[in-house]
């Protein structure tokens, strides 16, 4: 997914408008590592000293998709931050947050406010003393978030209402998220779970998941079946949307050539990579190597 930031100047009424939820800012950003946090693009409003902190005024989800790093708050010790971690920001609740060093880290992150955005984020499953949650790969999480970015660039005559949406969509998947949580996880969850972490270990490698499912006991047409019960995708969905993850990162972050990314990242050729690329992720890959 391509880099973005945008921020909003709301007009009054504009929150019955727009399903009782309003965006006020939105980006994407990979900060590299042994970089100084957070980066000087943040507005006035937005940007932070790590020995003061800040508060803000509207609610906030950021999602640590890859990456490291630290998160402290009003009442609350230190955590760490591991990747595949949503961060759940209340209005006037004190905090900082910040990458490691040696890692840096990718996130995305959405500004919100509303009396829709307060009535489900005031639900009992929600806390703003607990407000990490781990919900790991989550494609569907950045499909939806890539189309959230996709509607706010076009800027079309309803631009407000469909990205209004888009968030409503993405709270859905965090509420559901944070109720799984909350649950013990079933017999069938640790499996795939189990699973899926064989599949990160290995996503740059061709992958035979009948094999896979034979070293785990399961039977193949269980294990595909389940697999997508648990994760809404199928396991070779899965995998491909992972190593055109890791090739995006790799673009954003290497010098490598485009051929050399395709070949590290268990493509056949830089022509199919180039094409499943776009298919995929709705931009070309040369497009993302020019703007780096």
């Amino acid at each position: 997914m391509k880099l973005f930031r945008k921020y909003f100047t709301l007009d009054p009424g504009t929150n019955e408008q727009n399903q009782g939820i309003n965006i006020l800012n939105v980006g994407h950003n990979i900060h590299p590592a042994n970089h100084p946090y957070p980066d000087i693009q943040h507005p006035d409003d937005y940007y932070f000293e790590w020995d003061k902190g800040r508060s803000l005024k509207e609610y906030q989800i950021i999602y640590i998709s890859k990456g490291e790093g630290y998160f402290e708050a009003n009442g609350l010790p230190p955590q760490v931050i591991e990747e595949g971690t949503i961060i759940l920001l209340y209005p006037g609740v004190w905090h900082r947050y910040r990458p490691k060093e040696k890692t840096g880290w990718e996130e995305y992150w959405v500004g919100f406010s509303g009396t829709y955005a307060h009535y489900l984020l005031e639900q009992e499953c929600f806390n703003p003393q607990n407000p990490i949650i781990k919900v790991g790969f989550n494609a569907e999480f950045l499909e939806t978030f890539s189309k959230l970015i996709e509607v706010i660039e076009a800027r079309g005559d309803s631009f407000q209402k469909l990205s209004s949406f888009q968030l409503i969509h993405l709270l859905g998947i965090v509420y559901a998220s944070v109720l799984l949580s909350n649950q013990k996880m079933s017999r069938k969850e640790e499996i795939i779970d189990k699973i899926r972490d064989e599949i990160h270990k290995n996503w740059n490698k061709d992958i035979d998941f009948e094999a896979l499912a034979r070293k785990f006991n399961l039977s193949y047409i269980w294990f595909r079946k389940t697999f997508k019960e648990v994760l809404g995708t199928s396991p070779n969905q899965y995998h491909l949307t992972l190593k055109l993850r890791k090739a995006e990162q790799l673009i954003q972050e290497s010098n490598l050539t485009l051929a050399e990314i395709a070949y590290q990242s268990g493509f056949e050729s830089e022509f199919y990579f180039s094409r499943i690329f776009k298919k995929k992720m709705n931009y070309n890959a040369s497009e993302l190597r020019k703007k780096k």
